[in-house]
């Protein structure tokens, strides 16, 4: 649980920082809203839930440290059951750049290992 975003349990430091990022930039953002259910799975991922939706622009978002075959499948099964929904993979390399632009400078409560370093 983080207490500078309204207490919601996260499931990494990269959720918790992305949510601080989108608050940052000013986009209003719902931490998974949505499960989406693959009717007529009879075995293995039956259903996915997006980390974040993006209300003002319709879209979802997941945040992915490494892309494991679950994760794979449950992308592909929502390709094929909800082609309309349009969902963005943030990865690494947003936090690795984050973490090079020094953001936890910029953004209150951003974890990283190199708050209290100099520049």
């Amino acid at each position: 649980k983080r207490a500078d975003l309204g207490n919601l349990y996260f499931r990494s430091r990269w959720e918790a920082n992305y949510a601080r990022f989108l608050t940052f930039v000013g986009l209003p953002w719902e931490y998974e809203p949505t499960t989406f259910w693959f009717n007529g799975i009879k075995r293995g991922t039956r259903s996915y839930t997006p980390d974040f939706f993006l209300p003002s622009q319709g879209v979802y978002h997941e945040v992915k440290g490494w892309m494991d075959a679950k994760s794979r499948t449950r992308l592909q099964r929502m390709a094929k059951f909800y082609p309309s929904v349009k969902i963005i993979v943030i990865d690494k390399t947003f936090f690795h750049d984050a973490n090079k632009k020094r953001l936890c400078r910029l953004i209150p409560g951003w974890e990283c290992e190199h708050k209290h370093t100099a520049f």
